[in-house]
């Protein structure tokens, strides 16, 4: 979601699940400890003694941590885990400003909110921006490089001409021969060394050509969802900045949707997580065949999708979701695990006009809130956002 768009500390995700087995190993063992102290030395085991409260403060933070997921209908993943733990504790300030901003605005979390804003704390580690970042340094490097290839061959020509013009006049005069004989032996040579260089180079930019190809292949990978096949996040903001620039240009509207699947953490607990995987490939479908050069659709995190349609109100927007709403809906799937009958598959939605905001940003958070008042209100339902909000 887009609750919490402001940039802080990353989030020490590395070990997580270490810790929880530390944790988990460390309740069991020091439990059968305790009790095992309680009949040989009842002294040692006795309340308020240090080994009892270490014991029942990880029971309780472990107690706290599984309400905290519970209560957000949050998946049981080391990711959100971790997002609990260091709301908790307090063990990290920005995520538990974070937290407590998007519970102040809307009263709950989501499976999509912890991805992104763990994305936006993981400041340090390679992630799909500092990856597409690196990937355009090293193609205008390649880019300079190649420019300098290019004119050290054209130089090299150059040379290698200007000495056969000069041995030319030379041998015309025919009174220096001890000269022209190296002269020419020289620019012989030298007309070899060039060839060679410029060989090499042909060579250099052959391998030069297949590495930008690759690292083209590299940024699609950046700025796709390995699941869906659609854009990411990332990818998506680069359109909503390209889009805007041109609604604005010509004069045309902007609008955006954001879209999450109703109930899809029970549809996980349900049938399994590869059959909610591909629900969520099958939704992404259906969005995908209204999409085109004016309307881009990418996977924003979690079960929850965005939209951009340029050239659209924000009405006729909210009649194109609505109209892949009313279909998936009338859908019925199949669970391939089992053969059994899933029940119906729906989505909410909340849709918001771009151009109404002064920051795109803006709009975005207007169509998040659209959506979570349609989730409220029963779900299975497309909201406008209205222009006041």
């Amino acid at each position: 979601m887009t609750g919490a768009s402001s940039s802080h500390a990353a989030i020490p995700q590395h070990g997580l699940t270490d810790r929880l087995t530390r944790w988990a190993r460390g309740l069991s063992t020091k439990a059968e400890a305790d009790q095992d102290v309680g009949e040989s030395d009842p002294q040692r085991a006795r309340a308020g003694s240090i080994a009892h409260r270490e014991i029942t403060r990880r029971r309780k933070l472990y107690e706290d941590i599984g309400d905290f997921l519970f209560a957000h209908d949050l998946d049981l993943t080391p990711l959100n885990f971790g997002v609990a733990h260091d709301y908790l504790t307090g063990s990290h300030i920005g995520v538990e400003k974070a937290v407590k901003a998007v519970l102040a605005e809307r009263g709950k979390i989501t499976n999509g909110w912890v991805e992104t804003v763990a994305a936006e704390q993981r400041t340090d580690e390679v992630t799909a921006d500092a990856l597409a970042s690196m990937l355009s340094q090293v193609e205008e490097n390649l880019s300079q490089f190649t420019g300098l290839m290019t004119e050290s061959r054209n130089s090299a020509k150059d040379y290698g001409a200007a000495l056969q013009e000069e041995v030319k006049g030379l041998s015309a005069e025919g009174n220096n021969e001890p000269v022209l004989a190296r002269l020419v032996a020289l620019t012989r040579s030298m007309v070899e060394k060039t060839r060679q260089v410029e060989m090499q180079l042909r060579n250099n930019q052959k391998q030069n050509l297949a590495l930008k190809s690759s690292l083209e292949t590299a940024r699609r990978a950046a700025e796709h969802d390995h699941l869906t096949g659609l854009p990411n996040r990332r990818a998506f903001e680069t359109a909503l900045r390209q889009e805007l620039e041109l609604a604005r240009e010509r004069n045309e509207q902007l609008s955006v949707a954001f879209c999450d699947i109703d109930h899809f953490k029970q549809i996980n607990d349900l049938h399994g997580h590869d059959t909610g995987d591909r629900v969520l490939k099958f939704v992404a479908g259906l969005l995908s065949k209204i999409s085109n050069d004016r309307c881009h659709v990418a996977r924003h995190g979690g079960e929850e999708f965005v939209m951009l349609f340029r050239g659209k109100t924000a009405a006729e927007a909210c009649e194109a979701v609505d109209g892949v709403r009313a279909d998936l809906s009338t859908r019925s799937l199949v669970n391939r695990t089992n053969g059994e009958r899933m029940e119906r598959v729906s989505f909410s939605a909340g849709v918001a006009n771009v151009l109404f905001y002064d920051d795109p940003r803006a709009a975005l958070k207007a169509a998040d809130r659209a959506l979570y008042l349609a989730k409220e209100h029963g779900r299975n339902r497309v909201y406008l956002a209205a222009e006041a909000d």
